[in-house]
């Protein structure tokens, strides 16, 4: 039913303040209006969502809760359509939405009637048969090297110089 609204009030409400707008400023200043927001729109939506990608990566990266950037990713998203969408209605919503102030105010509306029961962070769904592990290393720290004294097993062939890689390389090595 919602849905059903919005797709019979917003055409109305824009085609209203088209015919205001229009009659006030004329018809080309009122085009120009709608081209220039569409234009400043995507360059908008287009920083922000590069933004919006690097805090995505950043919370994968530190293992962290992807929800909120995943959120504001998809709101500036919806931002983007709305401000291509020709109208000063659409026009001003996709702005609010690329504000993060009025981001943050929709998702603490939202997340106050939405339940999260189970997260998981993993490449296997369920619980992980044996011990729990221990903490995990921070991903921004530099690989610790064994203390001295410490010897780490291994075997290896040595190759001779005759030996040469059956494939052309990459060109990140010499060979």
């Amino acid at each position: 039913m919602w849905l059903f609204l919005a797709f019979l009030l917003v055409p109305l409400i824009e085609i209203g303040l088209f015919i205001q707008v229009g009659g006030l400023i004329g018809l080309f200043p009122t085009l120009a209006i709608v081209v220039i927001t569409a234009v400043i729109g995507t360059w908008l939506v287009r920083s922000q969502g590069l933004r919006a990608m690097g805090d995505l990566q950043g919370s994968f990266s530190r293992l962290e809760d992807p929800t909120t950037p995943l959120a504001h990713g998809a709101m500036i998203l919806l931002a983007g359509a709305l401000l291509l969408t020709p109208g000063f209605f659409t026009d001003a919503v996709g702005f609010a939405l690329l504000t993060p102030a009025f981001r943050k105010m929709v998702l603490n509306q939202i997340s106050r009637r939405v339940r999260v029961t189970r997260f998981e962070m993993g490449n296997r769904p369920g619980p992980q048969p044996g011990p729990r592990p221990g903490p995990r290393p921070d991903p921004r720290q530099a690989p610790q090297r064994p203390a001295e004294g410490e010897v780490i097993d291994g075997e290896f062939t040595e190759l001779g110089q005759d030996k040469k890689p059956n494939h052309p390389g990459s060109g990140w090595t010499k060979h």
